[in-house]
């Protein structure tokens, strides 16, 4: 005996779709990131390992690798940032088209690491926002596929209209960013 099931009401007709454009560019755009490594020391090398094989990020839907900004919208800064190298950095980030969004890998990138001298920037953020940190020293391939995946989320659920917010250009403001 074959039952038949009403369709709620709402939910049947012209124009109906499962979910909304927001969400759908959402799984559009966290699946198919394009990365633009900024390696400079051992956080690199890591990377590398990531790529390979074993750990395989195409998996996660970055497998093509950008080593232009114009064409990429991930931002991985990977390692020591001497403050000579900060304007190029920034330079690197404005040239990006949004949306774009930035992964500070190891302990260099995120707040200086070992080197707390006058020729090293102690903390990318200092220069450009971060949307996600990686620990360590480097770090694991492991926890780079994480902070991946975290990545993923934040762009899986941002909002479409959130960059162009006044919360987001102030927060861009504070960084002096043009």
């Amino acid at each position: 005996m074959v039952k038949t099931v009403e369709a709620p009401e709402g939910t049947s007709g012209r124009g109906f779709f499962v979910t909304s454009f927001e969400k759908a560019v959402g799984i559009a755009r966290k699946n198919s990131i394009w990365p633009l490594p900024f390696a400079t020391s051992c956080c690199g090398i890591e990377f590398m390992a990531v790529m390979g094989a074993h750990y395989d990020l195409a998996r996660f839907g970055s497998e093509r690798l950008s080593f232009s900004p114009r064409q990429s919208d991930l931002l991985m800064v990977m390692g020591t940032i001497a403050k000579k190298m900060s304007p190029i950095l920034k330079e690197v980030y404005i040239q990006m088209a949004e949306p774009r969004w930035v992964l500070s890998m190891g302990a260099c990138a995120s707040t200086g690491g070992i080197f707390d001298t006058y020729s090293v920037l102690q903390g990318i953020d200092r220069i450009i926002p971060v949307d996600v940190y990686i620990p360590g020293c480097p770090p694991r391939p492991e926890q780079i596929i994480d902070g991946i995946m975290r990545i993923q989320d934040l762009i899986g659920n941002e909002s479409l209209r959130r960059r162009n917010s006044q919360e987001y250009k102030e927060l861009l403001a504070g960084y002096h960013i043009e």
